[in-house]
């Protein structure tokens, strides 16, 4: 059976994830058990600099250099500790995404559209943790600011299984698990690493299920089948 090829942003990403992000992906992976083996008290930051290496790699020098001084804006402004100031800092840097002539200049230091999109699609998200970060420093008291430096901002905004597309994972929760120090357990580790191996391949195959039994992004970008329909086959 033939599959959707409506699904835009699912090709999208898989043509990446081919190319790219998976490598990258195994790479955060194979770093973040060395640092954990060898260096755990500075795992944040060997992840840290793996995540900005990764996204030179992907963005260029000019697309990183986006991102951190997203990053940079966002720290000065939270300094203020008004969560009003956080909200309007965060909505001013995405609309910059939207004003036609950054988007001219954002766009000719890529060769391809896709690129550009996968530059549009992490500081959108990076903006959110940018976001979170912000508020969590404006609502902390002093004493609880410990983890609250640019620094570890950079370790939780550059880091990469989270990085181009989510899922959102707020500062606390973030340093809470960094800080986290376990025993290295060979037998334990592998056996999450093959579970969580499984999973992946589980709901990707349900997608790609999905887009060849469906169609559901075909039917809807056309109003004729969806007009012609009744009530009950719509819902």
């Amino acid at each position: 059976m033939l599959q959707d090829p409506m699904d835009f942003e699912w090709s999208y990403w898989i043509e990446w994830g081919r190319e790219r992000i998976l490598w990258l992906l195994a790479g955060h992976l194979l770093v973040s058990q060395v640092s954990r083996v060898l260096v755990e008290k500075y795992k944040p930051w060997c992840l840290m600099v793996y995540g900005m290496a990764a996204c030179w790699v992907l963005l260029g020098i000019k697309g990183f250099a986006v991102i951190l001084l997203h990053a940079a804006v966002s720290f000065a402004v939270a300094q203020f500790q008004l969560s009003l100031l956080t909200w309007l800092c965060s909505l001013i840097l995405l609309s910059t995404l939207r004003i036609p002539a950054v988007e001219e200049t954002k766009r000719k230091w890529y060769d391809t559209e896709n690129e550009y999109y996968l530059l549009l699609f992490t500081v959108s998200v990076r903006c959110l943790f940018c976001t979170s970060f912000s508020l969590e420093y404006c609502w902390h008291r002093p004493t609880q600011k410990s983890s609250h430096s640019f620094l570890w901002m950079l370790a939780y905004v550059f880091y990469y299984p989270t990085f181009h597309n989510g899922p959102l994972m707020n500062f606390d929760e973030f340093t809470k698990q960094m800080r986290r120090q376990e025993a290295f357990n060979m037998k334990s580790n592998l056996s999450i690493l093959i579970v969580g191996i499984i999973r992946i391949f589980f709901w990707w195959f349900l997608a790609e299920l999905m887009i060849h039994l469906m169609y559901i992004h075909a039917l809807y970008s056309s109003a004729l089948p969806l007009e012609s329909a009744s009530y009950w086959a719509l819902g």
